[in-house]
């Protein structure tokens, strides 16, 4: 295969990821809704105990609240998308998690990063909004915007954009769906 086979291949997969993604996570279907199920009363359900995550080591300079290391140059948009999700969980300790994603998600919104040259972000557009704890939206975007920069992105065909997926659990923590690999 050459080297636009493999780059076509390598989009479109990404895309494919995302749309499973986001259809296995309850991402609303094209088809009419259906009409809601009637309402139970309450019951109390036992709790389901869930094994912690592993803890994810925070680089020294976060813990001390000193500003993240300089990014590195990116030369393709994979390399892009894994510095700026290791760069939102260095930014963000106390806010995310790693390790095994929880069976039942509280929110999955989805954002679309455009960055400058520089990797400075230009724009930030919101592709999924979450029907519930629409809280977890603006959770998401000062998350992206305390881990800018995100490197020189010169290198790279334009548009220099990538777009990640926040899986929220009940403590409203997130992990970039980037690393969940």
């Amino acid at each position: 295969m050459d080297r636009t086979s493999l780059r076509r291949l390598a989009r479109w997969t990404g895309k494919l990821a995302l749309a499973l993604s986001l259809a296995a996570c309850g991402a609303p279907a094209s088809r009419a809704p259906s009409p809601p199920p009637p309402q139970e009363p309450a019951r109390e359900m036992a709790a389901t105990p869930i094994a912690p995550a592993a803890p994810v080591p925070t680089p020294p300079a976060v813990r001390r609240g000193l500003p993240l290391p300089a990014p590195h140059a990116v030369t393709t948009h994979e390399d892009l998308r894994r510095q700026a999700a290791m760069r939102m969980v260095a930014a963000n300790p106390e806010g995310t998690y790693m390790g095994e994603v929880p069976p039942e998600l509280l929110a999955i919104p989805v954002l679309e990063v455009e960055l400058n040259q520089d990797g400075s972000i230009r724009h930030i557009r919101v592709l999924r909004k979450p029907t519930q704890a629409e809280d977890t939206i603006e959770v998401a975007i000062a998350a992206v915007r305390r881990a800018a920069p995100f490197g020189d992105v010169s290198r790279l065909p334009k548009p220099w954009k990538f777009v990640e997926v926040f899986l929220f659990d009940d403590d409203r923590r997130f992990k970039p769906r980037t690393l969940d690999d």
